[in-house]
């Protein structure tokens, strides 16, 4: 293999790699959450397309994740951070249970595994 390709990909890579190696962890925490936030907000419907998008098992999952990665960094993340992904995440996991035919029952939704019950 060699280091560099025709195409410039090693180049990209290496400095898609130092502009990375720039971001402070906790951005890159949040980057993902909004994210997960973001894809999970289109796949509940909850875009101006409505219905076009929506995809309940899609959304579980994405809430589900975004959930644990909130769970899981809360040490490493202000509250400055953490207090409006956590809003986010209830309101997602808010409309995710309007949105359902057959709600979960309380603390078996998406992400109630690391938030606990969420009700209205």
């Amino acid at each position: 293999m060699t280091d560099a390709s025709p195409t410039g990909q090693t180049a990209d890579f290496d400095a898609m790699a130092r502009d990375i190696a720039e971001v402070p962890a906790v951005e890159v925490i949040v980057t993902v959450a909004v994210n997960l936030m973001s894809a999970a907000a289109v796949k509940a419907g909850l875009t101006e397309e409505g219905d076009a998008h929506k995809d309940l098992d899609e959304a579980r999952k994405l809430i589900h994740a975004l959930a644990g990665l909130l769970d899981a960094s809360t040490t490493e993340i202000s509250s400055f951070h953490a207090a409006p992904l956590r809003d986010g995440l209830k309101s997602l996991q808010l409309a995710f249970r309007e949105a359902s035919l057959v709600p979960d029952e309380p603390g078996q939704g998406p992400g109630e595994k690391y938030t606990g019950p969420v009700f209205g």
